[in-house]
């Protein structure tokens, strides 16, 4: 049930899943927003790992320590937790169990009002569950290096990240063309491949996989000997983390407790290059990098806006919505909506008829 705003004296909030670049600002944003409101912002630790630690790992945010040097910080200050799903939470011995209940006890111990929750589109879903099974007053607000949440033009840490990502070609160019070589630089995008379309125009590549185009290595090889026909001693790859082989197999790494992760597709692509063409190709991981590191003025400014239009909607009594931002301006949608569906790249969209106007071989051409 909804608070009416005059009732609203304290809010919770935190950052679940993987870290990004502009997550403190949007913190800040929040804590800001709701001192103005006379509101107290209560920060959950390591997500909702948080509030199954007994005590419950929270503490009272001062609106004084959120200066301008964690405006530029990366990560987050709470701490985040992508593993654990509270409602099929792995244990020592192999079992999943429901944990939930544990969850809405520890939230109630912090007398809340309302909660702010931090994610992407797998957080937002957990989150969202929680709230309903415990009558939780919740907001969303989009956070995603992949930019891969429904109904938002933009999610927190993508522009970050492509930028980190264009400045890996940039440094790769040179190398390349002074050794002739072909460079494949391998992007994260777990589901989506925005980063390494947005970044592999940005950063002058030759060729762009994504999971949503299939390819075959027969046109990324004939790309390849096209530019060396008109006497291009290099070439540029980009090719985002989730793109399968050509026989439809994901190039994961196992990890520790038995998760799989993406990674390697790049060593991949880079033989099939080389066996191909006989060009001598290097490759380049970027991985975390494309998380970590000072968030760039743009996402310095979503945070800031969707931090400060979360507190609006709590102050309003707007709850089970994500803010959102569409057509140059700042929104909010039913969050059972924009966690939906993935926002994958288009094979048609304007980003990917743009790289083949400027020539770049997707692939399937």
């Amino acid at each position: 049930m909804a608070v009416p705003e005059s009732r609203i004296e304290r809010i919770g909030i935190l950052t679940s899943g993987g870290d990004c670049a502009g997550l403190n600002a949007a913190l800040r944003a929040v804590v800001l927003r709701a001192a103005q409101g006379g509101v107290e912002v209560v920060g959950i630790k390591q997500g909702t790992a948080g509030l199954l630690a007994r005590p419950v790992d929270a503490e009272v945010l001062d609106p004084a320590i959120f200066t301008g040097t964690l405006l530029r910080r990366g990560g987050t200050i709470l701490g985040t937790t992508n593993r654990g799903n509270p409602f099929a939470y792995p244990m020592a011995d192999g079992r999943l169990i429901d944990r939930s209940a544990e969850l809405i006890e520890g939230y109630r111990s912090l007398n809340l009002d309302a909660l702010i929750g931090i994610g992407g589109d797998g957080s937002l879903a957990i989150l969202r569950r929680f709230a309903q099974a415990g009558g939780i007053d919740f907001v969303g607000i989009p956070k995603t290096i992949d930019n891969d949440i429904g109904h938002t033009e933009v999610s927190i840490g993508y522009a970050t990240a492509v930028s980190v990502a264009t400045d890996g070609l940039d440094h790769l160019q040179a190398t390349a063309a002074s050794h002739s070589r072909v460079m494949v630089l391998e992007v994260m995008g777990r589901d989506a491949g925005h980063i390494a379309l947005n970044a592999g125009i940005a950063g002058g590549a030759d060729v762009i996989l994504v999971p949503e185009i299939p390819y075959t290595m027969d046109r990324v090889a004939a790309k390849i000997e096209a530019l060396k026909s008109k006497g291009r001693n290099f070439a540029l790859v980009v090719v985002a983390e989730a793109v399968k082989t050509e026989s439809g197999e994901a190039v994961t790494q196992s990890q520790a407790g038995g998760a799989m992760t993406y990674g390697g597709i790049g060593y991949t692509i880079a033989e099939g290059i080389s066996k191909a063409t006989g060009a001598e190709t290097r490759v380049t991981v970027l991985g975390h990098l494309q998380r970590g590191g000072m968030p760039t003025a743009r996402d310095r400014i979503m945070a800031s806006i969707f931090g400060v239009h979360a507190v609006e909607l709590v102050l309003r009594g707007a709850f089970d919505r994500m803010v959102a931002w569409s057509g140059r301006s700042v929104m909010d949608v039913p969050l059972a909506d924009a966690i939906a569906k993935c926002r994958a790249v288009d094979p048609q969209g304007p980003m990917a008829r743009t790289a083949r106007g400027l020539g770049i071989c997707l692939g399937d051409a």
